[in-house]
């Protein structure tokens, strides 16, 4: 069993806002493979399905981004689940819109929700995906993350989205180097394509 994780915050005034690029990602998982993410419990919202021959457990938690970590322990202690078995999908402002990066292993870098995730999980030892949101430095940080991106960066989000739930069936299967192979190599051709001087690989 696999538990995986779509970061973000609750409520329609977050809704499709940078921060919640866990969140969409999760529900084109769930809406591909017919899972319904509504049963509430372990300051969450999550359910239960299969990808391919794996159960599977889908969480978006309740609790507001920096303290996400909470549902994951809850869920995972429930589940009785190693990190090993943690699949944590979420936006990442160092990597530009329209790309994604997927980890093994690694760091919270500067997302509070990944820093949550990691107090309570006591471990780094878990796969992540990263999708990228870009930056804006004329606006404050928090200003960024909390807006709404413009038409034509939601459309490469949502293509993002799509890709992620690829990536996660991947890993889900034993799979995650050709998930990296095939989505990492996207990501650097964009970075190398902009120029973006806070690219931190952890």
């Amino acid at each position: 069993m696999y538990l995986i994780v779509g970061l973000g915050n609750p409520g329609l005034s977050y809704r499709k806002t940078r921060h919640n690029a866990g969140f969409q990602a999760l529900d084109a998982l769930a809406e591909r493979y017919g899972i319904r993410v509504k049963t509430k419990g372990f300051s969450a919202l999550y359910g239960e399905g299969r990808i391919g021959n794996e159960r599977v457990i889908l969480c978006k938690p309740q609790t507001y981004m920096n303290l996400s970590g909470d549902a994951v322990q809850g869920l995972m202690h429930f589940y009785k689940l190693a990190p090993e078995r943690l699949i944590v999908l979420y936006d990442d402002i160092d990597l530009p819109t329209g790309s994604m990066r997927i980890r093994a292993n690694g760091s919270a870098g500067s997302h509070n929700g990944m820093r949550s995730v990691i107090a309570c999980v006591n471990s780094e030892n878990f796969a992540r995906i990263r999708i990228g949101v870009g930056r804006d430095e004329s606006l404050m940080l928090r200003d960024y993350v909390l807006k709404r991106p413009s038409k034509e960066e939601q459309k490469q989000l949502e293509e993002v989205f799509e890709h992620a739930a690829d990536a996660a069936a991947l890993i889900v299967a034993g799979n995650i180097g050709e998930a990296q192979t095939k989505y990492n190599k996207k990501h650097e051709k964009n970075r190398s394509a902009s120029v973006d001087g806070h690219g931190n690989e952890e």
